[in-house]
């Protein structure tokens, strides 16, 4: 007699340690029935009164989206306030810097800034040969002339450059490289030039230069820079040299490119809203893919209408939540512009889950029963993914970026909205259309069609007035050719054991070319890639950094508390630290300045002995008349000097990687130094800061997220395998879009930070869907239940990449750098999501079953189980028993309680031992 066993391992009883073979057959389901329960019992309300759940979201569309009138004043896109960190230590530094060394506006001095200031630049630059020559300079002092003579009307006031500039000893400040040559560009020294009896760094005015002996051979740039005060009508008059510059052309063979301190601010605010005609286009692709995936030849089953309600749903909920935020006066930066296309995306991928549950109940039943069981399978799937995203971006709200916060908040906001309209809204638009479909009506004309052509008819006929065929088999709609795609030819061959091995080697590939990518990855954000491509800032950036490229900032110093100057030992000290600076790579000493420097020389040709307090303190004075600007860098109040700075001048800093290099070295120097507390400091340090969170902050956002999405699978995927496999492919996913982004040349900044968090939300969404199809399969072996998931959500997972991926294909011809950057990860984390939903997943979750179905055959050690059903098999006879146990699969494993009686179906009619649990047993 041949004896075998078909049992259920929906309960384990808890042994500990548990194996990760004993936890694949371990449901944990006390959450997901529960809340399957309620969504059946909402779809049942929602199939009831479908006119209600459609006409209410649309009431409060229009009510919220009035919100969108405030855009244009809730627009933010300060460039220092959005994309810098924002408790940034240069900031602090920069405060400080602002309260101990004021400016002085008639003492001007562009090394001792403490911001940008205000300003206007100028880069004249040769084709070929030399800029060096006299026709050329007379060209360039003509424009610089006619920058002179620039004026504006404000207030009935005329304004002119000479009202406005920064001054220094009570005349406008200079191009001192206009003054030098005067037509005489023979022995010109680089990058220092003593002109008027001071040195002049002619390094940031003389660009591609040739030299030789120190001696300016050949030149191929000149930059000129306008410094002005910070008064009335000084934008009016930058506005009014940015419009001059922008028509203004010179000579055959002379390029000219210009910026203003508004410029960079000016070209991020002009593209804010850049994406809303692409978004527009995009909804149209979305609209037209939809209905054509969704489109039947059956004039009843046909889905167009339903499609589009669908993508609908998703701009409805950009449009509530958007204008909800906008009342609430939450800024809108140019980040939340990409929120739109990643909730149209998530939108339309939910709809393509409901729709395909939708499709697979039976068309004769009740469209509340329809409803009903749509919304027990669906529901939680989408519920699942929406719960994941809305926590993934609500943690981006730590992030040290406001522009990070900013667009987590619109999209957390969006993705709430898509979800209860994808529940209400589309659900009732479902049940309007399965009433539609109850009384076999056309699509499009509404009128009744009947099953089944009747002799004599015309093929047109046939095709437009005949309807409503379904599968006689199941009582469902007749699955699409895809679908059948999917189970009879795509499963099949996926799980064969060859392809197994292919799958496992391409994966092995993908995961060595990500990580390769990882360790080439690049920071930081670009200033460049904040404006348009056919911007003038690009070409200025562009010329900047082939011209003057070769000397990087001139870096304060700071010691920020007392120390006895006058004392040698202090002094000794000091300049044993400032030596580290200068013995740096990058800075070069003689470049560098230093008050006291200067003052121990001025002190030694007066014959004083600054040894002495008193005769130092009090000879300062008489210093600070030789070399006023100094005055500017010591900070003395009551007598003692309570803080001072010097200069160090950094060169060959021409990449991100070289930044990154110099702003870490110069702060772990001044954090080495022991004499006193320094600081280092420069105004673009303040962006150099990213650098400083952005690794971490990514690591931060993505870890909590992923902890997060691995709580939530285990709550409502009934299995904890298939959750860690859900967990395993955010990690995976995320490794390949942060590698093969660095390798397409996407930067690691506080754009793509916000795309990665994306990133895992459509990983979750593609992953929980097949993990959860695979799990609720009622198939009996691992290999029969990867197939049937493909059969059941392949397709709509495939509709859902495939519509986001065609939608955001219009970003990649964008002149925006940040929605190209959208458009590039958003792609890969299609490409890799797909990759791993359909491929990847599939073939992982049949090396490990993760379902309560699962065949084991008995062996000589009888598993701690208990069995569900018994199939007895006696010469070709056999029965299925259902006494044994009861399905108690819906309980919680704290509490086990089981239905048994004997049977006895071994010839010594005993029944094995470990088989029944309950104490009752016999």
């Amino acid at each position: 007699m041949r004896t075998s066993f078909r049992t259920d391992f929906s309960l384990v009883l808890p042994v500990f340690p548990l194996s990760l073979k004993t936890m694949a057959f371990y449901r944990t389901d006390c959450i997901e029935k529960p809340v399957s329960k309620l969504f059946e019992k909402l779809g049942h309300l929602v199939g009831s009164y479908p006119v209600w759940f459609f006409v209410i979201p649309l009431i409060m569309s229009a009510a919220l989206g009035g919100g969108l009138y405030f855009l244009k004043d809730r627009e933010n896109n300060d460039v220092e306030n959005q994309f810098t960190p924002i408790n940034g230590p240069s900031k602090q530094a920069r405060h400080f810097v602002k309260e101990t060394f004021p400016s002085n506006d008639s003492l001007f001095s562009n090394q001792r800034l403490y911001g940008e200031g205000n300003y206007s630049v100028i880069i004249i630059s040769v084709v070929e040969g030399n800029i060096l020559t006299g026709a050329l300079f007379e060209e360039i002092s003509e424009l610089d002339k006619q920058v002179h003579s620039l004026s504006v009307k404000t207030n009935q006031t005329q304004i002119s450059f000479k009202d406005i500039c920064a001054r220094e000893n009570g005349d406008c400040v200079s191009n001192p490289i206009l003054d030098i040559t005067d037509n005489k560009f023979a022995n010109i020294s680089f990058p220092i030039k003593t002109w008027k009896g001071k040195d002049v760094f002619l390094g940031s005015t003389v660009g591609g230069v040739e030299e030789r002996g120190g001696v300016i051979q050949e030149a191929r740039a000149i930059r000129l820079f306008y410094f002005l005060q910070d008064n009335n009508g000084t934008s009016e008059w930058l506005q009014q040299f940015q419009n001059v510059l922008s028509k203004k052309t010179l000579s055959k063979g002379l390029k000219v490119s210009h910026f203003t301190s508004l410029s960079r601010q000016e070209e991020i605010e002009k593209h804010t809203t850049d994406g809303i005609p692409l978004f527009s286009i995009t909804y149209s692709i979305a609209i037209s893919f939809s209905v054509f995936s969704c489109m039947r030849l059956d004039n009843v089953r046909n889905k167009i209408w339903v499609s589009f309600m669908g993508v609908m749903s998703a701009g409805l909920a950009v449009l509530s939540s958007f204008g909800l935020l906008l009342l609430f006066r939450v800024p809108f930066v140019i980040t939340v512009a990409n929120s739109p296309f990643l909730i149209l995306g998530i939108g339309v991928d939910d709809m393509f889950i409901m729709l395909s549950n939708w499709q697979q109940t039976k068309v004769k039943d009740p469209v509340e029963k329809r409803m009903a069981e749509t919304f027990k399978e669906a529901a939680m799937s989408i519920t699942i993914t929406t719960l994941t995203d809305v926590l993934g971006f609500y943690i981006g709200l730590m992030s040290e970026f406001r522009s990070v916060q900013a667009f987590c908040l619109y999209t957390s906001t969006s993705i709430i909205f898509c979800y209860i309209y994808n529940i209400l809204f589309f659900g009732s638009v479902l049940a309007l259309n399965g009433r539609r479909e109850q009384s076999n009506r056309h699509w499009l004309t509404c009128c009744k069609l009947p099953t089944q052509t009747t002799k004599g008819k015309s093929l047109a006929y046939r095709l437009c007035c005949v309807g409503g065929d379904y599968d006689q088999e199941t009582g469902a709609e007749k699955q699409q050719p895809i679908a059948h795609f999917f189970k009879f030819y795509y499963g099949p061959f996926l799980i064969k054991p060859w392809t197994k091995v292919c799958v496992m080697l391409l994966y092995l590939g993908y995961l060595a070319g990500g990580i390769y990518g990882c360790f080439n990855l690049q920071q930081g954000i670009n200033m460049r890639d904040l404006a348009a491509d056919d911007s003038y800032v690009v070409n200025y950036y562009d010329d900047n950094q082939k011209f003057f490229s070769r000397y990087g900032p001139n870096v304060m110093v700071v010691v920020s508390e007392e120390l006895p100057y006058w004392n040698k030992s202090s002094r000794s000290e000091l300049n044993h630290c400032m030596e580290k600076f200068y013995n740096l790579t990058f800075v070069n000493q003689n470049l560098s300045v230093s008050w006291l420097d200067f003052y121990l020389q001025f002190a030694q040709t007066q014959g004083l002995n600054l040894d002495n307090e008193n005769i130092f303190m009090e000879n300062l004075s008489s210093f600070f008349q030789r070399y006023p600007e100094f005055k500017l860098d010591v900070n003395i109040a009551e007598g003692k000097i309570n803080a001072s700075r010097f200069f160090v001048q950094t060169f060959d800093i021409s990449n991100a990687s070289m930044e990154i290099m110099m702003f870490n070295e110069l702060r772990n120097t001044a954090q080495s130094c022991s004499v006193a507390k320094l600081l280092v400091f420069h105004p673009l340090f303040i962006y150099l800061d990213q650098y400083l969170v952005i690794v971490s902050g990514t690591i931060q956002n993505v870890g909590f997220t992923t902890a997060v999405m691995l709580v939530v699978s285990l709550l409502l995927i009934p299995n904890p395998i298939c959750s860690l496999w859900v967990t395993f492919s955010i990690g995976s996913v995320i490794t390949g879009v942060t590698g093969f982004m660095a390798l397409w040349g996407v930067n690691l900044d506080s754009i793509s930070m916000i795309i990665l968090v994306v990133c895992i939300g459509f990983t979750v969404d593609f992953s929980a869907h097949i993990s959860y199809a695979f799990v609720s399969s009622k198939k009996s072996t691992a290999n029969e239940r990867a197939v049937d998931a493909l059969f059941s959500l392949g397709y709509p997972v495939l509709q859902g990449a495939a519509s986001t991926i065609i939608g955001v294909l219009v970003l990649a011809a964008s002149k925006n750098h940040i929605f190209r950057t959208f458009f590039k990860i958003m792609f890969l984390v299609m490409i890799f999501g797909l990759a791993h939903s359909i491929i990847f997943i599939p073939v992982f979750l049949t090396l490990l079953s993760c379902s309560s179905n699962e065949t084991k055959k008995k062996t000589t050690t009888v598993p701690d189980v208990i069995p569900k059903v018994i199939m007895i098999e006696n010469k070709g006879m056999a029965y299925d028993n259902y006494a044994f146990t009861k399905d108690n699969s819906h309980l919680c494993r704290q509490t086990v309680k089981t239905q048994s009686t004997q049977i006895y179906f071994i010839p010594n009619n005993e029944m094995p031992s470990g088989w029944c649990r309950d104490p009752d047993c016999p």
